[in-house]
């Protein structure tokens, strides 16, 4: 959705941006075409692979990269008094992550069960996997995943521990969905110890209101969310925080989400979940 996201941040010469998931430096590239100002804007990641694509693509432009959990960046840019014109946050896993097998976050291939963001953490898929009891698998994969079926799934994985990568977890998690469907019935249970594993919408809730205050008067934010759980954090703070009101501190300018247009979807299917939300600040 580049062209939505170039809509709504609306990127003016000299302006600062601020890319708080910034992979491999796509959405950047762009914006730093419109504003023509490298020195003083920041790009933010926790992947160290994308940490070191993003050093050597902007090399010498001036640009600060910080290796940190948005949260972390956001935080200590905060206490040095920063503050930006253009901040972006694109939520969720990134095709990188999905394409590289030895990540463990698909079952397209079989692979350790890893699905950390920030290899330099400890817990992994694996370790709740065969670790957690049944109380915890269950309520990771009932609220994280909106599994249906989450406390068979959480009876079929400990009968079968230990469990050591995807394809494995997939079989496992298949045998409680027989018949045909649509979608992998292992997708929610993926989903689920992802969003675990890295701590997404707790992340999340931290940061939002951490971003508002990164907002330089008439700064625009622009967050897009791929699952229904990180929309709805994302737009019921935009509703608190923006709005008619005397006391908000923020202008919606999305009342309802952008989603991507057929164009799109045709040449990217993985973005027909995304839903873009922006407001401004006053």
């Amino acid at each position: 959705m580049q062209s939505e996201v170039l809509h709504f941040l609306d990127p003016k010469k000299k302006e600062h941006y601020l890319d708080l998931t910034a992979g491999y430096g796509g959405h950047a590239a762009l914006v730093l075409e419109r504003t023509l100002e490298a020195a003083g804007s920041v790009l933010v990641d926790r992947d160290e692979m994308a940490v070191t694509q993003l050093r050597s693509k902007f090399e010498g432009s001036g640009i600060t990269i910080m290796h940190e959990d948005y949260v972390s960046a956001a935080l200590s840019l905060i206490r040095d008094n920063r503050t930006f014109d253009l901040v972006l946050a694109d939520l969720g896993v990134s095709s990188p992550h999905l394409n590289m097998a030895s990540r463990g976050f698909s079952f397209q291939q079989d692979a350790p069960l890893d699905m950390r963001m920030d290899q330099r953490q400890e817990l992994t898929a694996e370790i709740i996997v065969n670790n957690y009891d049944k109380a915890g698998l269950t309520q990771i994969l009932r609220t994280y995943g909106e599994e249906p079926k989450a406390s068979q799934i959480a009876d079929r994985i400990i009968k079968n521990r230990p469990i050591h990568s995807t394809l494995q977890l997939a079989q496992i998690v298949a045998q409680a969905w027989p018949g045909h469907s649509k979608v992998h019935p292992a997708t929610r249970t993926f989903q689920a110890l992802r969003i675990a594993v890295n701590d997404e919408l707790g992340l999340l809730k931290k940061a939002l209101p951490l971003w508002v205050d990164l907002l330089a008067p008439g700064g625009r934010l622009v967050v897009l969310s791929f699952q229904s759980l990180e929309d709805r954090i994302v737009k019921q703070f935009f509703q608190e925080v923006a709005g008619d009101r005397y006391d908000t501190e923020l202008i919606l300018l999305t009342k309802k989400p952008v989603v991507p247009g057929q164009t799109e979807l045709v040449s990217n299917p993985r973005a027909r979940s995304t839903k873009l939300r922006a407001v401004a600040k006053k």
